[in-house]
């Protein structure tokens, strides 16, 4: 019953954006620090944000910074993913996971199934 539940993937065309969103099943998101992951095809996955409970603290991947803003709502029990700017090399399956330390190379207890993004013209 635990569960995470991402959306907001899809094809967007180099230059556009995408707003991912995190939304958890059976727990509320205020407890936990969550990240966000992508995978592409052949590739390992790598951390690309992350965000403290409270949301006052924030780290991205260099190849997403000042491009990439995550956030969160905790009234609303949401995280989300905005991706400005987006280019080929971000697509790939994204992933949001729930753990109790903010960090891209953190343990995290939780994670969603994933959502494709695609990067195209």
């Amino acid at each position: 019953q635990l569960q995470l539940v991402e959306s907001g993937g899809g094809l967007v065309q180099p230059g556009g954006s995408l707003r991912l969103s995190c939304a958890p099943s059976g727990f509320t998101l205020d407890y936990y620090a969550i990240g966000w992951f992508r995978q592409a095809p052949g590739k390992e996955r790598e951390g690309v944000s992350c965000i403290t409970k409270s949301g006052g603290f924030t780290e991205y991947a260099e190849s997403v910074k000042g491009r990439f803003t995550i956030s969160r709502d905790n009234a609303k029990n949401v995280v989300y993913l905005q991706m400005k700017s987006m280019n080929p090399e971000d697509k790939g399956v994204y992933y949001c996971a729930a753990g109790w330390v903010a960090g891209m190379n953190a343990e995290y207890a939780h994670w969603g199934q994933g959502t494709q993004v695609t990067v195209s013209s």
